[in-house]
């Protein structure tokens, strides 16, 4: 294993009903203004709104509303909220909402308390804020697992780029399973194959031999696969989706990374594909990830082949490299099974995306078993169609 620090600020409080228990008590810690984030006003219907004014009414809190974040945020959503931010004198952040809604405001966070843009800061002269408005995070919809970590994902419309830059990490974060159950299943779906993918990028990133971190993700890609099954056959099963809300964070709160290098190669390619298209990001996942696979498994037929067993529980072929394309496969069963799209096509692409333009703009990660050519990945988003 790699050399490592470890650390996570984020307080959790995990559960059902854990928002009314907790969230007023959290509230007197920060200062009388709140930015109250949330996406397309699902949360207005839901109840989750009138929860969450409710106590921040009953704690004396102003509120600055800061809503219409999209599922995949643009970097001039970011410059408005930070705007909003800066003009009402922000204390404390809430996001309220699934992964994109967290991930604009944490950039928001970060940008509210900058004299320069943060995109040019971290993307040019690598440098990184240090600088935040405090945040909170509610999370209605899980996957991502945005709300243990700093990291977000943000669309740059005018420079066609979405891609991950570093903001603020919640302070707390508040998980009710409860709350994913007025979330389109599709959606749900979705989000726990993002988890599935996050789990499976660190996994195959390096070193590739055993050790404790790949352990715990073997048992997390096992539960996420058992679970989503357990919710195509009842899908009101607050169990399944609390075991879900967890996986989510773990396969993002960085305990899985601990001593790794990771792949994430298969992210990388998607953020692009919706650089360009705005497709959804766990659905583009799934399209990729088999291509992408049955393309670099010769090349961490080991690895590969232990995904195959430990995970899949496939009996050992002859040769690692055939072990391992059966687990590829089983991912892409499974992919069908739970009813992602399995092509371009069928994820609604349009058959005239420059896909030359995709695959030249991803970024090449390290962490790949396989170092692969701009060429590379676009034979891969070819297969893809």
């Amino acid at each position: 294993m790699n050399n490592f620090i470890f650390e996570n600020q984020t307080k959790v409080y995990f559960g059902k009903g854990g928002v009314k228990e907790y969230l007023g008590c959290v509230l007197r810690h920060y200062g009388d203004t709140v930015m109250l984030a949330y996406g397309g006003g699902s949360i207005m219907r839901n109840g989750v709104y009138d929860e969450v004014m409710g106590i921040l009414s009953a704690e004396g809190k102003t509120v600055v509303e800061f809503s219409g974040i999209m599922p995949n945020p643009t970097y001039a959503k970011v410059q408005e909220g930070a705007k909003l931010a800066r003009e009402n004198h922000v204390d404390l952040i809430l996001a309220v909402g699934g992964g994109s809604v967290s991930d604009c405001c944490k950039i928001v966070s970060a940008q509210a308390k900058l004299r320069e843009d943060i995109w040019e800061m971290e993307m040019t002269k690598h440098t990184y804020p240090n600088r935040f408005i405090p945040l909170g995070t509610i999370v209605t919809a899980f996957g991502t697992g945005s709300e243990m970590n700093a990291g977000a994902v943000i669309t740059h419309e005018g420079k066609k780029i979405k891609a991950g830059i570093a903001g603020a990490q919640a302070d707390f974060a508040f998980l009710d399973p409860a709350y994913s159950m007025s979330v389109p299943f599709p959606q749900v779906i979705s989000g726990a194959f993002d988890t599935l993918s996050h789990a499976m990028e660190t996994y195959f990133g390096k070193p590739d031999e055993n050790n404790l971190s790949d352990d715990i993700n073997e048992a997390v890609m096992r539960g996420v696969i058992r679970n989503i099954r357990v919710l195509l056959r009842e899908p009101d099963s607050y169990e399944a989706r609390s075991e879900l809300a967890w996986a989510s964070a773990m396969a993002e709160n960085g305990v899985l990374k601990i001593g790794k290098i990771t792949d994430f190669q298969c992210h990388q390619i998607e953020h692009q594909l919706g650089a360009y298209t705005d497709c959804n990001h766990g659905k583009g996942l799934a399209v990729i990830h088999p291509a992408l696979y049955r393309h670099i498994c010769p090349y961490g037929a080991k690895r590969f082949a232990r995904f195959a067993q430990r995970v899949w529980g496939i009996a050992p072929k002859n040769t690692d490299a055939e072990t391992a394309l059966a687990g590829v496969e089983a991912l892409a069963a499974f992919i069908e099974e739970i009813g992602l799209p399995t092509s371009l096509a069928e994820l609604g692409i349009p058959g005239d995306t420059d896909l030359r333009a995709v695959a030249d703009s991803s970024n090449i990660t390290a962490g790949c078993c396989k170092k692969l050519t701009h060429e590379e990945i676009y034979e891969i988003l070819l297969e893809c169609r």
